[in-house]
């Protein structure tokens, strides 16, 4: 277990909430990313992973749809609960294939309760909203998830993919604890508005996707490895048009990580951590042997010369493709009208 002293915990946000200094993301292990493995296998790695140290974990209703929460419940029976600090999030669903975001009072409430449901527990340590409700002003969805704090089924309040704005806006309505967004060496556009709004606020920052789903784990061979219902097949990102220009930017990642003695992902990911130590990046994966190696990106030591040639090479020219489809939202598209465009039923 000599990974386990390496998993420092760490002060995420200014609201109380302790975590792991790395997370464990979920979802691949139920969704998104092809067939998925056997239940007890899911599970042990689960185990595995909170006896190594990392205890925060992150799922969503959206997951499977259901699936991920139940597995995690599961998982987290035998005083297992105990260890970790659980995140899920509402907000996204599917209808006959179509996304639909909603933040409004009555679903935010239904969400939450059943997600303690299939989590089978009593409180979720931080409930996020996954994408903004644009047809909602802010204020109203916060409020119904501050009336959640106050009844104890969640302890506390985090936002996904949210603009500078919308945090604000948040935040003045009861004090968010975490931010998650998309950072790593090819997406940094977080890094302009983002990140400095959450530093003024003292909002924690959950990095997911600090690997680019996989891209510095694999490099461009991930495309060909990969099972015919993984969502990854239609990132505009990894389309071979784009691959072959972003293929530089992995072979510059990996020339630097020999020169580190350490693997392209664990480069990738040390780059996150050492943002600040408002970041818990939450890599996922479905195999004991990448979560070890993950869990070695701690211990990879930058120097500021590292950092700046990092960043010198992860540019915005260096990456063609935008992160998604243009019907996903992100946070450039997640302003609410007014408060006082609401209008109580």
């Amino acid at each position: 277990m000599a990974e386990a002293c390496r998993v420092k915990r760490m002060k995420l946000g200014s609201q109380g909430l302790e975590v792991s200094a790395q997370g464990l993301g979920c979802m691949g292990l139920s969704a998104r990313y092809g067939s998925s493995v056997p239940e007890n296998d899911d599970i042990a790695f689960l185990h595995h992973a909170i006896n190594s140290g990392v205890t925060f974990l992150d799922t969503s209703d959206m997951y499977g749809p259901h699936t991920n929460e139940l597995l995690i419940g599961k998982a987290l029976k035998n005083g297992m609960r105990e260890k970790v600090e659980l995140a899920s999030k509402f907000g996204i669903i599917y209808t006959e294939g179509k996304m639909e975001i909603k933040g409004d009072p009555a679903y935010v409430r239904a969400s939450c309760e059943a997600s303690l449901k299939r989590l089978d527990v009593e409180c979720i340590d931080l409930y996020y909203q996954h994408r903004i409700d644009t047809s909602v002003p802010i204020e109203i969805t916060m409020g119904e998830l501050k009336k959640l704090v106050e009844e104890g089924k969640i302890k506390y309040i985090g936002l996904s993919e949210a603009s500078a704005s919308t945090i604000r806006r948040a935040h003045a309505v009861h004090p968010i604890t975490a931010v998650q967004l998309e950072w790593s060496l090819w997406t940094r556009d977080v890094e302009e508005e983002i990140v400095p709004t959450c530093r003024e606020l003292g909002i924690g920052i959950v990095a997911y996707s600090p690997l680019g789903k996989g891209f510095f784990a694999s490099g461009p061979k991930l495309v060909e490895t990969l099972d015919k219902d993984d969502f990854r097949k239609r990132l505009p990102r990894f389309q071979q048009e784009n691959l072959d220009h972003n293929k530089i930017l992995y072979e510059k990642v990996c020339v630097m990580s020999e020169k580190k003695g350490c693997t392209p992902a664990q480069l990738a990911l040390a780059w996150v951590h050492h943002q600040g130590d408002d970041v818990c990046p939450i890599p996922g994966t479905t195999r004991i042997e990448n979560f070890n190696q993950n869990i070695g990106a701690l211990s990879v030591k930058l120097t500021p010369e590292d950092m700046a040639e990092l960043e010198a090479i992860s540019q915005p020219e260096s990456v063609k493709g935008e992160r998604y489809m243009a019907m996903v939202p992100t946070f450039k598209n997640s302003d609410t009208p007014p408060l006082s465009s609401w209008k109580t039923a």
